[in-house]
């Protein structure tokens, strides 16, 4: 049980880890009020997420140990629900919104498709 929450803790450390510095870099090169980064992280991981789905389904075995360090710990640490829901309350705040129901929609609906392309690509692996 010690080693579990060991890697647990570990892969969480890395996804956060990885969604900020993937963040912070996709802000910068966008440089708007829009929050490009944590749309990039989340779209990313909604496609990640369906990818390894699919290929630990068919394609990959590995232990359910494993599967929960990885969609747990990692994944549950590198997408980012709470950042893009306080992002669109900010620019709810400041009257955007355009950029409110832009983010909204392309989250939800690019996300979706990115799972589903995800599974349909680890299918075919």
């Amino acid at each position: 049980m010690i080693q579990k929450i060991l890697l647990l803790m570990l892969a969480g450390a890395f996804g956060t880890l990885l969604r900020y510095f993937l963040s912070v870099y996709v802000q910068k090169l966008a440089g708007s009020e829009f929050p490009y980064g944590t749309m990039t992280v989340n779209l990313i991981g909604c496609f990640a997420i369906g990818l390894l789905y699919a290929l630990f389904e068919g394609k990959i075995t590995i232990s359910e140990e494993m599967r929960l360090v990885l969609f747990v710990g990692f994944m549950g640490a590198f997408t980012t629900f709470s950042t893009f829901i306080f992002e669109s309350n900010v620019l709810l705040k400041n009257s955007q919104y355009l950029m409110v129901f832009g983010n909204i929609l392309i989250q939800n609906l690019v996300g979706i498709a990115a799972v589903y392309g995800g599974l349909q690509l680890g299918k075919l692996a």
